[in-house]
């Protein structure tokens, strides 16, 4: 009697496929500059692709990877393309593709240390050299009362930063009881819109967000923050939360975290820093002043996934006191209980985030950084921040343009003199032309292209070229 058909991947066939799928990988790297850098294809045409109904019967895996070519390629807005300047970089690397496969391999479901060991002490080893390489305050160590998580984004950060300042203002009765429409958050106006969401899924409200005014540079004004609380004080409200940035999302613009910190601390207020991008330069000792005052922070957190070459999702999320967070977000079915919990000796990360579940990220870090080194990584960073700096000088002598603002690290804010319309004109050229992309923002009302510079492969050749097009493109639609 024949075996029963199993429909699983053998051994033998996983290391086969595997391999086409590595291959499939590196070919796509090597090629990738040949693909237009934003996907151009109408809504609907990748779904109107795909069969309606799902297949009966399972197919060949070399169909299945083909289709990668004839279906998913030309909807693919490439990211890891070198001419990627939009937005900021979501970059990858060797080392961070191979420990994600890792990851998925093992299969990990890593809510308690007793899950799996070894996914929650790496995480919290890994965290704490994070410390170390970007000279973070040691209270964010766990030697002492802090500590460091992996979350999927700094939106979930934020939130998790954002409910712990909640419940310390309310004594922990917020999640009692709920909110009672008193507590206040504040950030600036150029502060990441996560901020907004997390103020509606925290129960705060968007009426009790106070976005504060910004100065020249669009860092956030320290005296108008002190009179907005001393306002919200007055009127019988509770100041609970200030979210600072270190390099936002429109400009990489710093907020001075020593002003801010020095209220929150008088006010009693909990400082939750937004390192978004802009940190990891950090790990560079000549950029560490961007971290000036981050000793007032309760929390901080940055994407190693925006700009350290560690594949989306990983952002790392510090607490001075690590049991405000537990406290505000533990649960403890009694499915959930087990000896090493109940011990009191270990981290369960399930107490640290929304989710219960959560996947083995440090190991795509810890690869990234024993691959790179902090030397290799200091390198990379250094080599973006002078590319974009040079692009900026390029700007800066060309009469036809002009900086929005001084650009402090790698993304430069700039526009064309002749207005709103050229402007909008010229990105959309240079975006529909597919050889870079762009994006914009508005600072000071005026419509402002930012141009990023932060894709793990992008070299100077990229950017003289990006220059290149951009100085075409205008000559183009402008007149003479």
């Amino acid at each position: 009697m024949s075996a029963e058909k199993s429909f699983h991947m053998t051994p033998e066939e996983f290391r086969r496929y595997g391999r086409a799928v590595v291959d499939w990988v590196a070919d796509y790297y090597e090629k990738v500059e040949s693909f237009p850098v934003l996907s151009l294809v109408p809504p609907g045409k990748i779904r109107a692709a795909l069969p309606p109904e799902p297949p009966l019967q399972g197919e060949a895996f070399e169909m299945i990877l083909k289709d990668l070519d004839r279906l998913i390629i030309p909807g693919i807005t490439h990211w890891q393309s070198p001419n990627f300047f939009a937005f900021f970089p979501a970059n990858t690397s060797g080392p961070s593709i191979l420990g994600e496969l890792l990851s998925a391999g093992l299969g990990v479901q890593g809510m308690l240390w007793a899950t799996s060991p070894a996914c929650t002490e790496l995480e919290s080893h890994v965290l704490d050299w994070l410390v170390d390489m970007l000279a973070l305050p040691e209270k964010f160590k766990f030697s002492g009362t802090g500590g460091g998580v992996i979350q999927d984004s700094a939106s979930s950060a934020s939130l998790c930063a954002l409910l712990s300042a909640r419940e310390q203002a309310t004594n922990f009765e917020s999640n009692r009881r709920g909110c009672d429409g008193r507590l206040v958050a504040y950030a600036s106006t150029q502060t990441h819109s996560s901020i907004d969401k997390a103020v509606n899924i925290a129960g705060i409200g968007r009426q009790n967000l106070r976005l504060i005014e910004v100065d020249g540079a669009f860092t956030m004004r320290p005296d108008r923050l002190r009179e907005q609380i001393k306002q919200d004080r007055q009127a019988g409200l509770i100041p609970c939360f200030v979210c600072a940035t270190v390099g936002t999302t429109s400009s990489n613009a710093i907020d001075p975290l020593p002003e801010i910190g020095n209220i929150c601390q008088e006010e009693g207020l909990w400082l939750h820093v937004d390192g978004a991008m802009a940190g990891t330069a950090a790990i560079c000792p000549e950029y560490r002043h961007i971290h000036s005052g981050l000793e007032f922070a309760d929390s901080y957190c940055f994407n190693p996934h925006k700009w350290m070459f560690t594949n989306f999702d990983c952002n790392c999320f510090y607490v001075a006191d690590r049991a405000a967070l537990i406290n505000t977000l533990s649960v403890l079915p009694e499915y959930l209980r087990n000896q090493a919990t109940e011990s009191g000796a270990v981290i369960d990360y399930r107490d640290w985030q929304i989710p219960l579940g959560r996947r083995f990220r440090s190991l795509k870090l810890w690869w990234v950084i024993r691959h790179y080194g902090v030397e290799g990584l200091r390198y990379h960073i250094r080599r973006h921040i002078e590319l974009a700096q040079n692009f900026a000088k390029w700007v800066k002598d060309d009469d036809r343009f002009e900086l929005a603002v001084p650009p402090p690290l790698n993304l430069v804010c700039f526009r064309h003199v002749g207005g709103e319309a050229i402007n909008q004109k010229l990105l959309e050229r240079l975006n529909q032309s597919g050889r870079l992309y762009l994006t914009h923002t508005k600072l000071s009302d005026k419509y402002t292209l930012r141009f990023c510079v932060g894709q793990t492969n992008t070299e100077a050749h990229h950017v003289y070229q990006a220059w290149q097009e951009i100085k075409k493109a205008a000559a183009e639609i402008t007149p003479s």
